[in-house]
């Protein structure tokens, strides 16, 4: 069952400087990683509901659980990881779902 690694992350205190690094550093780490299908990267641009409680939606596509778990271990994911805790670390919810 296809599987993927959701990153969510609320709105930056500095918009442009958050989407700078992630379009050109953080992404491109992320790319690097094993067993990556596709990632798919989502603007939140509002909510039905009042103010949107995401800015940025972020897909990590595995083609299953195992290749997921390869992925984590991965020497390539430590890299976007750190990189991820020196950007983000206080707006990032990361959550892993199966497709249904």
């Amino acid at each position: 069952m296809a599987v993927k690694l959701i990153a969510l992350y609320r709105k930056p205190e500095d918009e442009r400087a958050f989407l700078e690094h992630y379009e050109t550093v953080h992404a491109p780490l992320v790319a690097k990683t094993p067993h990556l299908d596709k990632m798919v990267v989502n603007r939140v641009t509002g909510s039905p509901m009042g103010e949107a409680a995401y800015f940025l939606i972020a897909e990590m596509h595995f083609a299953d659980k195992d290749a997921l778990d390869a992925a984590m271990r991965s020497e390539e994911n430590r890299a976007a990881g750190k990189d991820l805790m020196g950007f983000a670390r206080d707006i990032v919810t990361l959550l892993v779902v199966e497709e249904q």
